[in-house]
């Protein structure tokens, strides 16, 4: 499924259609229940997902049962029909609570046990237009035309999937063939078995339905269209940041940023050398985030990556960091939790932890990305923030933005600053006063530079050498935390928060992914006579509290509703702690599935026309 994804995303891209496509799949190696769900559109970038679709196309029985409620009236399905006569109840996969749940719906909407059964309730009750496949047969055709083996020819199944969704979406040939091409890139055989089997069942559909589903010309303002994930982009902004170390330990879903670094780590330009990037699998996260910081102690711009587990296990290293006014750069990809969770679910459960992870006190910035665009700047400016204010960056993504495939304009150059601050590649031989008091951001000559400097875990003095001295533990601490006032001066409001729309009837309170399904909700809302606003939060320490305090200011507490991936309100904690405005009213998932624009959309209807306090989403397989 992943690769029909990639290819459909290539290809409507290539026509320039913003496409954005999330990946849900079990947390096992291979079996469990696993679909990309998909947004195209001719006028915009989508950055949000909402149901019913309007087309589906299913590889097994357990898709077809799983999401029979999920495809909207007079939609299309596409469909193996070899599996006809599979009963639900003979699905060995499918977990029982989903199956008992789907069985109760079923009966009460008439519907038999087997996939024959539910696609005729389709047809005749919901007016979908069926396509049925006998998969068999057309991979038997494959197999004999390239001497394959049948285990062989059935890795081309996605194949016919995605050809028929090009044939009904009226993609032309030319973008379907790059679509995989750049897929199959350098493996010649396999990119003419599927150019000659997507061309057929094109032709195929073509010859029987048309293409009911054509999409208009697009018209999308961008020279040029990036396909990546959120993983991607964030290890494009710190290719174009200058990364040179980056540490990891292998944990979902973090590990395809390090893993796309990886890829990249040999730098060049028109066959002009730029230098390297040290990638740098550890045995543990352990020693990821302490190589890292021991890479910026050296002078490199250094990041780690994780998760939940793993951060969980760098919180004292990341406090060493803290005493020793160290820079390094956590990126930070939410999940399920507490404990093992949901490995490959998201979530933004974690805001809080990171706030106060490790023992004592000492500055740190976290800021979050909403979405691709600001995850690249994001990723550039966290290494600009680490060396310039010499503290621990936390930044902070999830599960949907990583796992989610977009189409991203190209960056602005003229977005795009290096700040090193006071990063001493050289100086001057001998003893050198690294925590130098008389200013809160001291000159910080780099291991190897020539300066004798001592680093503890300890409190230190200005040389770094241990001591208790009451006195001194004053002037230190605080010299420490006076980075975060300096920040809080020096950072532009419009990188910590935004206000979207300006409407007074409700003001909606978030960030991270939840950023694209509210956008697209005071769109709906204001079609339905609402007229709202969303406050978007990036960056919570150092908070921008007067901006925030402002807008709150312009709302009746009933009014303003925070919408999160967590079941604490952990943001509105935050606004609360910083401003000392209360929220009330909440609408909160936590099922591991992203908030779809049609739930919050009905959501906020409940709180502003119905009275309700909070909404607790639901919506998702």
């Amino acid at each position: 499924m992943e690769t029909s994804g990639q290819i459909l995303t290539s290809a409507l891209a290539r026509r320039g259609y913003g496409v954005v496509s999330d990946r849900e799949y079990y947390s096992n190696i291979v079996g469990r229940h696993s679909y990309v769900h998909m947004r195209v559109s001719a006028r915009r970038i989508p950055l949000s997902l909402t149901y019913p679709v309007q087309l589906a196309g299913f590889l097994d029985a357990e898709s077809v049962f799983t999401h029979v409620f999920d495809i909207g009236d007079g939609g299309w399905l596409i469909y193996d029909t070899g599996v006809s006569r599979t009963r639900i109840t003979r699905i060995p996969s499918m977990e029982p609570q989903v199956r008992d749940r789907l069985l109760s719906a079923y009966r009460e909407a008439g519907i038999g046990e087997t996939v024959s059964d539910v696609v005729s309730y389709l047809e005749k009750e919901r007016s979908v237009n069926i396509i049925g496949i006998d998969f068999k047969q057309v991979l038997d055709g494959l197999r004999k035309r390239y001497n394959l083996t049948l285990g062989q020819a059935q890795r081309f199944r996605s194949t016919i999937i995605f050809a028929a969704m090009a044939g009904l979406l009226g993609l032309d040939p030319d973008s379907v063939d790059y679509g995989i091409e750049r897929r199959f890139a350098g493996r010649a055989k396999i990119v003419e078995m599927n150019k000659f089997l997507s061309s057929m069942i094109i032709e195929d559909v073509r010859r029987e339905y048309g293409s009911p589903l054509k999409l208009s010309t697009p018209t999308i303002d961008a020279r040029e269209l990036i396909i990546a994930t959120g993983n991607d982009i964030v290890g494009m902004g710190k290719v174009v940041g200058g990364l040179r170390f980056q540490s990891y330990y292998p944990i979902t879903p973090a590990a395809d940023e390090s893993t796309f670094l990886e890829a990249h780590e040999s730098l060049s330009v028109d066959g002009e050398a730029l230098g390297n990037i040290l990638v740098f699998q550890t045995e543990d996260e352990i020693a990821a985030i302490a190589s890292a910081i021991g890479a910026g102690l050296a002078g490199a711009r250094s990041a780690t990556a994780t998760s939940g587990p793993g951060f969980s296990l760098m919180v004292e290293a990341l406090g060493w960091a803290g005493m020793n006014e160290a820079p390094v750069v956590i990126t930070y990809y939410q999940r399920g939790g507490p404990s093992t969770g949901q490995p490959t679910r998201g979530s933004q459960s974690d805001l809080l932890f990171t706030l106060y992870a490790s023992h004592g006190e000492f500055p740190r910035i976290v800021l979050a990305s909403g979405d691709p665009e600001e995850a690249f700047y994001d990723a550039i400016n966290a290494m600009n923030y680490a060396e310039r204010y010499q503290l621990p960056v936390i930044h902070l993504l999830d599960k949907f933005l990583a796992n989610s495939t977009f189409t991203v304009p190209l960056p602005s150059w003229d977005r795009i600053r290096i700040d090193r601050g006071k990063t001493l590649l050289e100086a001057p031989r001998g003893v050198f006063k690294r925590f130098d008091k008389s200013e809160p951001i001291s000159p910080r000559p780099v291991l190897g530079s020539g300066a004798i400097t001592w680093h503890a875990g300890d409190e230190h003095d200005e040389y770094g050498h241990i001591t208790e001295d009451p006195v001194n533990r004053i002037e230190m601490y605080e010299k420490r935390m006076k980075k975060l006032e300096i920040a809080d001066s020096e950072i532009p409001v419009e990188e910590r928060a935004r206000l979207y729309g300006g409407g007074k009837d409700f003001l909606l309170v978030g960030w991270g992914f939840v950023k694209g399904a509210a956008l697209e909700a005071l769109e709906v809302l204001r079609d339905r006579g609402l007229e709202g606003a969303y406050l978007h939060l990036r960056m919570f320490t150092p908070f921008p509290t007067r901006f925030v305090g402002e807008v709150l200011k312009g709302y009746d507490a009933g009014r303003v509703i925070a919408v999160e991936h967590n079941i604490m309100a952990q943001a509105a904690r935050v606004v609360a702690q910083n401003t000392g405005f209360l929220v009330t009213r909440y609408i909160l998932k936590y099922t591991g599935r992203p908030i779809y624009t049609m739930e919050l959309v009905d959501a906020v209807e409940r709180i502003i026309e119905g009275g309700v306090e909070k909404v607790v989403l639901r919506y998702g397989e």
